[in-house]
């Protein structure tokens, strides 16, 4: 059964919401993808109300299981880190008004796990996401592309262990051959590499 993520880019101009469906072998397809635009010359009560209602609505129509959100971290501007915190608190209101679980991701993760490098622009990630979900170009505009890709992140991140050796113990590939795609591998790696480091302190 495949595990359905709502993606969040948050932010009070250009709010990204992206919907995935992945399966249990990490395969993942687009549900959905929009953008919640609000002027800013809008009051914030009503911009953030606008965004609330935005993603509300896709949850209501779309029901994931899981919302990913980009974690808030600092910038030097202020502005900017003060209106993406306020849409991410929204975000996290409307999941818990719906019962959903919330997971927080910095961008060089998603990055990571996208594209197999921490350091990849956004035009990386928008190539990767494409080709993750089999699409002939990436969303547009790129707040649409990276909700994508943190919906993306939050289902692999998310995959039980458990699921994973089940999966593996059923599924053969020939030798030399890997069902994940480069960038799978490349977070399956990174996981394993995390892990040995936590065993080594």
């Amino acid at each position: 059964m495949a595990l359905r993520v709502i993606g969040i880019d948050p932010g009070l101009t250009r709010c990204g919401i992206g919907v995935v469906d992945v399966a249990a072998d990490r395969r993942a397809t687009l549900v959905h993808v929009d953008v919640v635009r609000t002027p800013p010359e809008m009051a914030l009560e009503e911009r953030l109300r606008h965004i609330g209602e935005g993603i509300d609505a896709v949850i209501a129509e779309f029901a994931p299981q899981q919302l990913a959100l980009e974690r808030v971290f600092a910038q030097l501007n202020v502005s900017t880190v003060m209106g993406t915190a306020q849409a991410s608190g929204v975000a996290m209101y409307v999941a818990a008004q719906r019962g959903i679980s919330v997971t927080l991701h910095t961008p060089t993760e998603v990055k990571l796990a996208i594209t197999g490098y921490g350091g990849a622009d956004k035009k990386q990630v928008g190539a990767m996401v494409a080709r993750v979900l089999g699409l002939s170009e990436a969303p547009k505009p790129a707040d649409a592309a990276d909700a994508c890709a943190l919906a993306i992140c939050g289902a692999w991140k998310g995959t039980s262990p458990v699921a994973e050796r089940a999966r593996l113990s059923t599924s053969q590939p020939a030798a030399g051959s890997s069902s994940l795609t480069p960038a799978q591998e490349a977070w399956r790696s990174a996981e394993k590499s995390a892990g040995a480091r936590r065993l080594n302190l």
